[in-house]
């Protein structure tokens, strides 16, 4: 299920998160960052993935 979420945080940051956590403060952190740039969206949402 992780490879799934991956693959999520890749295409879309956001999604991925949502998938780990819902809608917590990691996810609406992911948006802001996925929105200042694409690049720190997916980095965060891999390691929110991994994380836990």
């Amino acid at each position: 299920m992780d490879v799934i979420r991956i693959i999520c945080a890749i295409i879309l940051p956001p999604l991925g998160v949502f998938l780990q956590v819902g809608l917590g403060f990691h996810f609406w952190l992911n948006i802001l960052l996925t929105l200042l740039g694409y690049i720190p969206g997916i980095v965060h949402a891999v390691w929110v993935i991994v994380k836990k």
